[in-house]
């Protein structure tokens, strides 16, 4: 049976839980892999990899298993729960290498990145993320703005980053507020291991649009990708991967705002919020 099998020793709990279901439920239906290929319409490797743990698949794969077995939604709600303890691990492994690296190259296409928002940006992004108690917002809120002490350390990380315009035109309930997380780009746009771009609406589609995409350049040498959307994220560490993804990087930033002009666009609406409070100091 899978449990036995070495490999299920070192997924996570979850994962291992999900492998060791599909090759418990196969093994009791009495199909080989090659006849509930035939069944389901799925590739016999593809299934193989499930079971052994070198794929986790998706929630359509899960669905038509469940289908097979004639389990309801067991195998898919066991799936949500690998997918999400997945995405923790990857998450937690990404910001032990973003607290190491030395470059990091982000595009953003809906939301100012976290090294760059102020507390109240973090604070109304946290509030609308999933229902939360003030304290855990304020933890989440801490944390974020902790994050940001890597900008600032004695050998700073270099960031560039590029704002989608939708980003920059999303702006935050409070005018105010508004005025001071735009005055804080443009301070930040000051600081020489900091360079900030604008991708305009004029530049046309993308293939990142939806998402974020960040390129970290770590102290071996080698680079690591992460790619994320509002509810998952992925860490790529494979060569051709991350080659991949950091050419769309250049992509992008070939066809971005120039840095000063960048910084006139920042400007100008700033300017063009004639409602909003000045900020603090630019």
């Amino acid at each position: 049976m899978a449990a036995s099998k070495s490999t299920s020793t070192r997924k996570p709990h979850a994962r291992r839980l999900f492998m060791e279901e599909l090759a418990l439920l196969r093994e009791e239906s009495g199909m080989s892999l090659a006849q509930l290929a035939e069944k389901v319409c799925f590739d016999r490797s593809y299934l193989h990899k499930l079971e052994t743990g070198l794929r986790l698949g998706d929630e359509a794969t899960s669905r038509a298993l469940d289908q097979c077995y004639g389990t309801g939604r067991h195998l898919q709600q066991l799936w949500k729960l690998a997918k999400e303890e997945v995405f923790l691990d990857r998450y937690k492994r990404y910001m032990k290498l973003e607290s190491e690296a030395l470059v990091m190259h982000n595009y953003s296409a809906s939301t100012i990145m976290g090294l760059l928002q102020t507390e109240e940006y973090a604070r109304e992004q946290q509030q609308t993320a999933w229902p939360k108690d003030e304290n855990e917002v304020e933890e989440q809120v801490a944390a974020r703005m902790g994050r940001q002490e890597v900008l600032i350390r004695e050998s700073p990380l270099h960031l560039r980053s590029i704002l989608d315009e939708s980003a920059l035109r999303r702006q935050l309930r409070a005018p105010g507020a508004w005025a001071r997380q735009l005055g804080h780009l443009l301070k930040a746009a000051e600081r020489p291991n900091i360079t900030i771009q604008v991708f305009p609406f004029s530049a046309g589609l993308q293939d990142q649009l939806g998402g974020s995409l960040t390129v970290l350049t770590v102290p071996n040498g080698t680079s690591v990708v992460y790619e994320e959307s509002s509810t998952t994220g992925e860490l790529m560490e494979e060569p051709g991967e991350v080659e991949t993804r950091k050419l769309a990087y250049d992509r992008l930033r070939d066809a971005a705002l120039t840095p000063v002009e960048s910084v006139a666009f920042i400007r100008s609406l700033l300017e063009e919020c004639a409602t909003c409070e000045p900020p603090d100091s630019i």
